[in-house]
């Protein structure tokens, strides 16, 4: 696991150094570059060793017959079966990288190569034999990848801080993409909040030369929209479920370096844990106790992950943070995932992570995933609910959405059935896509200033979703289509990016069993009734899982990993509130109404209104300004 930078155009070697120096961070055990100035291409690595620990694993490697050049982020779980056909086809080799596999594969196949790929990735090839630069990223997107147009050519980076070393003119905010970051607190598709900046899509390449890009292409499909028919009995379901998590997690637990795995006491994480001790009994695990303000309605997670651990007979190790910490780093966390991602989770994926840096671990495996495949979101459950009153007419619902968003919102009780009935006057994907909005769009707008009102205008935040499974025929289920949405764009855009740059920060790479490619078709092949059964998500997952863990765990409430937000905006956040979204700072900004954003804060804090994940939105989006754009 590594980062890479790259360019095709007029930049220069200094500005590629320093935008490999400032993500050193993501591979602090090598480091190489490599720039042929006559042909206006660079390539830089920065190595996290993780296979292959020996100086034959370096990069940019390079193919000395054809002068191919590669870059790669990630780890193919596949290689090993791939190494062996390709010797078969007379291929050679110097080192056991995966990296090496991975050069051999496109002077096979070239570009083609990538639907052969079982792993977690983005690439880089210079390809001097028809002088072009190929980028690419995994298919579920679990390994982010940006990248800039200007008039001097396209520059990538695994990271946008270092990607504006090689653009620094490239700071024009993206009204459109702010808009949907607060909207939904991280932005879907392929926006980022610099217009000259975007995301490479979750299974998608791009082919560049002369410094533009000539081709952009898909080169995988979710098996929803490959036709893959739900065929599977719930007697096969069961039991082919366990199994295809457990030849996941095996698969997924190749290395050269000790593996370990995040034990949060969920079902997701336990059951990854239950699998990976059958390859290593002593595997270790890490979880977090957060002190200082339980949420009302939460779970305390921690006494299910040492039941779990005891059960499994692992070891558990827990590093302890008080909420008023997390909320002391907040405005580091925002500064190091690159995006304005409004949640305080990614806090604690970076103290899991440091924790087990320390202990000198350098993979571990997240149980992330799981409810992406099989479900487990409250909108799973709410989207299988509106059978109960979704035939109402249309003013009835509307009626519907008035009355709950009404509610006492200090009850936590309130606010899940106000979220639950927000945009119930909507239809069709319109309203499976605002189950992912934390806010109206009429609530959004009204805090803009004039200018960004009119920037934003006709701008439908939903759309990216909305196409997204326009195509589906209406026969696939709204479960099907939410989950559709989960895989493409809450996955990629929002938990993986944040598991990535946080457990990055420190150097560790963090592994998805719940994405591994034949584990996904698996799961599609599995019917909706069997994955949210009634108010019970996961119930195929859960039933699969009974001769492994404790029914206790098992079915146990759900919970994430969360932070005592509300307590924030009224004691620790509270200064830094007053800080970043004062008048003058938001006068200065010219993106939002200082009058308008002022009175939120104050019906908030008087518990008139439950704005707290709008107001972090806005004090997020701000920092990252600061950050990024001063």
């Amino acid at each position: 696991m590594c980062g890479i930078i790259g360019f095709n155009g007029q930049f220069s070697r200094v500005d590629l150094l320093a935008g490999l120096e400032i993500m050193r961070h993501r591979g602090p055990d090598d480091s190489g570059l490599w720039i042929d100035p006559s042909k206006n291409v660079g390539l830089a690595h920065a190595r996290l060793s993780i296979i292959d620990l020996s100086p034959l694993g370096h990069q940019p490697m390079v193919d000395p017959t054809t002068g191919t050049q590669l870059v790669f982020n990630g780890e193919i779980y596949n290689y090993r079966e791939l190494r062996a056909q390709l010797e078969a086809r007379g291929h050679t080799f110097r080192g056991h990288s995966d990296t090496e596999v991975l050069l051999h594969m496109y002077l096979e196949h070239g570009s083609e190569m990538l639907s052969r790929l079982n792993g977690i990735f983005t690439v880089g090839i210079w390809d001097p034999r028809t002088a072009s630069l190929t980028i690419a990223r995994d298919a579920l997107g679990v390994k982010p990848l940006y990248f800039a147009e200007s008039p001097r050519g396209i520059a990538f980076c695994s990271e946008i801080k270092g990607l504006l070393h090689l653009v620094p003119e490239a700071r024009e905010l993206d009204p459109a993409a702010l808009h949907r970051y607060l909207t939904f607190l991280w932005c879907p598709g392929e926006g980022t909040p610099l217009k000259a900046v975007r995301k490479v899509l979750p299974g998608e390449a791009l082919q560049i030369s002369d410094g533009r890009i000539q081709r952009r292409w898909s080169w995988y499909q979710l098996p929803i929209f490959r036709g893959v028919m739900q065929d599977l009995d719930e007697g096969e379901a069961i039991a082919g479920t366990a199994q295809a998590v457990r030849t996941a997690v095996h698969r997924q637990m190749v290395a050269d370096v000790p593996v370990g795995a995040f034990l949060s006491g969920g079902l997701d994480s336990s059951a990854i844990v239950a699998f990976a001790r059958e390859i290593d009994p002593n595997l270790r695990c890490f979880t977090i106790e957060a002190t200082g303000g339980q949420e009302a309605g939460e779970t305390d997670d921690l006494p299910y992950a040492r039941r779990v651990a005891k059960h499994l007979g692992v070891p558990l190790e827990c590093v302890r943070i008080d909420a008023a910490r997390m909320a002391s780093d907040l405005e580091s966390m925002v500064a190091q995932l690159d995006e304005p991602l409004a949640d305080p989770a990614p806090l604690n994926v970076l103290y899991i992570s440091q924790l087990a840096r320390q202990s000198g671990m350098k993979v571990l495996l997240s149980g992330a995933g799981g409810d992406d495949l099989f479900t487990g979101y409250r909108r799973h459950r709410a989207i299988q609910a509106e059978r109960l009153w979704s035939w109402l007419p249309s003013s009835a619902r509307h009626m519907l959405e008035r009355a709950t968003a009404s509610l006492d919102q200090r009850r936590a009780s309130s606010r899940r059935f106000a979220k639950l009935f927000r945009g119930a006057g909507l239809t069709g994907d319109q309203r499976i896509a605002n189950y992912f909005s934390w806010a109206s769009n009429a609530d959004i707008l009204a805090l803009y200033s004039p200018a960004m009102r009119e920037a934003v205008r006709g701008i439908d935040a939903l759309a990216p979703m909305t196409d997204f499974i326009a195509p589906l025929p209406r026969s696939v289920s709204a479960v099907d289509r939410m989950l559709a949405l989960e895989q493409r764009f809450f996955l990629p855009d929002h938990n993986l990016t944040y598991t990535d740059k946080m457990s990055m920060a420190v150097g560790v790479e963090v592994r998805v069993p719940f994405l591994d490619l034949e584990l996904v078709d698996f799961a599609a092949r599995i019917p909706a009734r069997f994955k949210q059964r009634g108010a019970v998500g996961k119930w195929v997952f859960k039933r699969s899982m009974e001769q492994y863990l404790p029914r206790e765990v098992i079915y146990r409430p759900k919970a994430g990993f969360t932070a005592p937000l509300r307590r924030w905006m009224q004691t620790e956040l509270r200064p830094i509130v007053g800080d970043y979204l004062s008048s003058d700072s938001l006068r200065r900004r010219g993106l939002f109404d200082p009058t308008a954003v002022s009175m939120l804060v104050e019906a908030n804090l008087a518990g008139r209104v439950d704005a707290n994940h709008t107001i972090l939105s806005l004090l997020c989006i701000e920092i990252w300004c600061r950050r990024f754009i001063d």
